[in-house]
């Protein structure tokens, strides 16, 4: 059994208040849990308007369809107009690490 997550740092668009950054990551978050079936949750940056970390994490069988997943999340993330990918971390590991 594998199990691995990815931390997408993102800053958003134009957006002026911690209102209307919810209304940009509710739907993404909603939209990475449905298409993917991951647990997801925004990780960081709670107070800042423009600044927020994405985290998603997954157990798969194998290792390679957990690392295709990982790459198709950040690939979704990074082609959205209203956000710039910072960065992207993901880690691996096997359940008897």
């Amino acid at each position: 059994m594998w199990i691995g997550w990815i931390e997408l740092d993102v800053l958003l668009g134009d957006v002026h208040s911690l209102k209307e950054k919810r209304s940009v990551v509710r739907p993404v978050l909603a939209e990475l849990k449905r298409r993917f079936d991951v647990s997801v949750t925004e990780a960081e940056y709670h107070d800042q308007y423009r600044r927020t970390v994405i985290g998603a994490g997954m157990v798969a069988a194998d290792r390679a369809h957990l690392v295709d997943v990982l790459a198709a999340i950040e690939r979704f993330v990074a082609a959205r107009p209203e956000l710039e990918l910072l960065s992207a971390r993901q880690r691996e590991l096997r359940s008897d690490d």
